[in-house]
């Protein structure tokens, strides 16, 4: 198999940045990576990095974007524009519209994406003849994209403790634990860059014995591409939130979410917590202990006003974590990275909450997402390298082991996904005007350009 030669002018090695790196490709895998040799092979000049893995995404929520700050923007104005979106998007729509969310990841140096998806039906909760229609049309924007997808089927069941789905929320139902397994287990994209998992939405949006049929379905071997078998599936779940959720779920159940999942035999090594906002210390020990991993999406937390999440804590409990984008209010992952720690600094009223190397790790954690191959520049992992211009107004003087901390989506010059080139000097490969797509499909579900505010 042809071996294919990159020379990065500094890259961020599992031991740290070192300048002069070659890193040989074959098949796209990383066969080598060697220091301290003259330029050879196709340049990469600036810092490259591994990929990175937007673990959380609601695709269809990029088009609410600048769209939902009427009366202040309050979270009652978000909510009634989601609805209206969701009922608007079908098989073709969501496909155009997350084709070029997925590329815009793609310039912004993802390489994985983590889809939490829970639009399953038609209008009114109607079926398609193929139940996993929307599914198909977010994996195949994906990989026109050129990124990885894990695409986390998620279970909603309910409008809350006691009460039914109504509404646009029909269109995310299938009726109980037992029909949503079935339906997901009829959807087998057999493709090394795709993985199929399990979300449940909520503690309020699914019951307690459900939330157990959800974890044993991702607990049952499952084969992938090539056959071999993959012996739990992600398993993710929206956690705490708001404290709402919180009081709710006290005074339904007695419990807080993080025990109700516990007790429900939820959390486990595959289980992602996203958010895990409003946490007591028991829960945080809880999480620990299950040695799960929590999902921040700072960018999206703090449009939404959620609060800060203590992520600090949860790290020294042991919990590993990860980010995700969630709602696109923001598509850029040093923006999340970089918030990360800048929140913590908010919130603790101290400086050096994080090192660098671990919001990295945290950036590049594709194994939240059923890829533990990837996000990592060293022989065996996949080659998925993110090359970061060292010249812009933004990193200009920067030392290169505090570039993430300064550089932002705009700096990224070029993407490569498992060796394939996907970003070459900050354009698209595979899709010409990522921005005109974005632009026409979101008028085409939310209205023109007038300037009017949802």
């Amino acid at each position: 198999m042809p071996v294919t030669e990159y020379w990065c002018e500094y890259a961020w090695l599992p031991g740290g940045v070192a300048e002069g790196v070659r890193i040989a490709v074959s098949g796209g895998i990383i066969t080598a990576v060697d220091r301290g040799g003259p330029p050879r092979g196709t340049v990469l000049a600036g810092l490259t990095v591994p990929g990175m893995a937007n673990v959380h995404s609601h695709a269809f929520h990029r088009a609410l974007r600048g769209r939902t700050h009427g009366e202040r923007g309050t979270f009652w104005t978000w909510r009634a524009t989601m609805y209206h979106l969701a009922d608007r998007l079908d098989p073709d729509t969501y496909h155009r519209l997350a084709r070029a969310v997925y590329a815009e990841m793609a310039l912004a140096g993802y390489t994985s994406v983590g889809e939490f998806h829970y639009l399953h039906h038609g209008p009114g909760g109607t079926r398609y003849s193929d139940p996993n229609a929307m599914s198909a049309a977010l994996v195949a924007a994906a990989q026109e994209a050129g990124i990885r997808i894990c695409l986390l089927d998620t279970c909603y069941l309910t409008g809350g403790p006691g009460r039914p789905l109504e509404g646009v929320q029909l269109r995310f139902g299938d009726g109980d634990a037992q029909s949503w397994a079935e339906r997901v287990d009829a959807f087998r994209p057999e493709r090394p860059d795709v993985r199929v998992g399990a979300a449940a939405h909520s503690v309020r949006a699914v019951p307690p014995e459900a939330l157990s049929t959800v974890a044993e379905w991702s607990r049952q071997a499952r084969p992938v591409a090539g056959g071999r078998p993959e012996p739990t599936a992600p398993l993710h779940v929206h956690l705490s939130e708001q404290r709402g959720e919180n009081e709710e779920c006290l005074r339904v159940h007695g419990q807080t979410p993080t025990e109700l999942l516990h007790r429900t035999g939820f959390l486990g090594v595959n289980t992602v917590a996203v958010h895990a906002t409003h946490l007591t210390e028991n829960d945080m020990s809880t999480l620990g202990s299950a040695r799960v991993r929590v999902c921040f999406c700072p960018t999206t937390e703090r449009d939404l006003g959620d609060g800060i999440g203590p992520a600090r804590r949860l790290a020294d409990a042991g919990v590993r974590l990860c980010l995700g984008g969630d709602s696109h209010a923001v598509v850029d992952a040093f923006a999340e990275l970089g918030a990360l720690e800048l929140n913590e600094r908010l919130a603790a009223e101290a400086r050096g909450r994080f090192t660098v190397d671990e919001l990295l790790t945290a950036a590049t954690d594709h194994a939240a997402l059923g890829f533990p191959d990837v996000g990592g520049l060293e022989p065996g992992a996949q080659a998925d390298l993110v090359t970061v211009n060292l010249e812009s107004v933004r990193t200009a003087g920067a030392a290169p082991g505090g570039v993430p901390l300064v550089a932002s989506a705009a700096d990224i010059t070029d993407v490569h996904v498992a060796g394939r080139p996907i970003v070459r000097d900050g354009v698209h490969t595979r899709i010409e005007r990522p921005a005109a797509e974005l632009a026409a499909e979101i008028r085409r579900l939310v209205g023109g350009v007038s300037g009017r505010l949802m």
